[in-house]
């Protein structure tokens, strides 16, 4: 039976999806943010940091932030957009087989003045988050609604929970396995392929269609020891692999963009 609740997580309304199986999946509101995946033997897929602002006053550190309309700073608005700190609505909620799913919209007028003057277009944005067994899928739409294109990138930030990440190998992204080492942050472009991560004697298959690009991240002792929502020794316990589309692409009135994350315990 598949079950969708709303709880808050920390301050945040959330929904808590629920698949038969046991799955579970927790997306607060604020950003479509997917904050837990748990696979239906109840292990924790995600890493969301202890030191993580829960209450709105910005973006959540940890688990699926959603990246949109810029990567980073490359761009002239804020850093990773603002999809991420904007309310979404949750629109539609079901089941597939032994799966559930939840459906979550935002829309240019449900911005905040600030973001909708920065970046005056007309839009939809709906994330998809599926989960069942020892799967879980994200669908991530934008829409043009409006009567001219308008250019942007996107990403899902994923921050996959590990033991060690000095210990984690990475498949797919070239002819050698990659090693975290002391720190990463980089952009694999042109991607064709699965990719999967190994971690310890835990492996998951990462697929994605419509991001064209990876971006492998973990900060490191020194680049985690100054940011103010990450404790000191947490930047070990998770390597981020996200799906992305980082030159920005254009999308004409009346048109839609897909994007696909698919990931199996392996």
């Amino acid at each position: 039976m598949t079950i969708i609740t709303l709880a808050p997580f920390g301050q945040l309304p959330a929904v808590q999806i629920t698949a038969a199986d046991g799955a579970q999946a927790i997306v607060t509101l604020f950003g479509a943010h997917l904050v837990s995946w748990r696979n239906a033997d109840g292990r924790q897929r995600l890493f969301c940091s202890e030191r993580s602002a829960l209450d709105g006053s910005r973006a959540i550190r940890g688990g699926v932030p959603v990246i949109f309309p810029q990567f980073n700073e490359r761009g002239p608005g804020m850093r990773h957009g603002f999809a991420r700190v904007s309310d979404w609505a949750l629109v539609d909620s079901g089941s597939e087989g032994d799966a559930a799913y939840a459906v979550f919209a935002l829309e240019a007028h449900d911005l905040a003045t600030a973001h909708a003057q920065a970046w005056p277009h007309a839009f939809l944005l709906q994330l998809r988050v599926t989960v069942g067994a020892d799967r879980l899928a994200m669908a991530f739409e934008v829409n043009n609604r409006g009567d001219a294109p308008f250019d942007f990138s996107s990403a899902l930030h994923t921050y996959h929970l590990v033991d060690q990440a000095a210990e984690v190998r990475i498949d797919g992204l070239g002819d050698a396995p990659l090693a975290i080492g002391t720190a990463l942050d980089e952009i694999f472009y042109a991607i064709d392929g699965r990719i999967t991560l190994h971690a310890g004697a835990a492996a998951l298959q990462l697929e994605q269609d419509g991001f064209t690009d990876a971006v492998v991240w973990n900060p490191g002792a020194a680049s985690a020891a100054a940011m103010i929502d990450l404790a000191d020794d947490e930047y070990q316990r998770f390597v981020c692999i996200e799906p992305a589309l980082i030159a920005p692409v254009t999308l004409p009135p009346g048109r839609q963009w897909l994007g696909r994350y698919r990931l199996k315990v392996a």
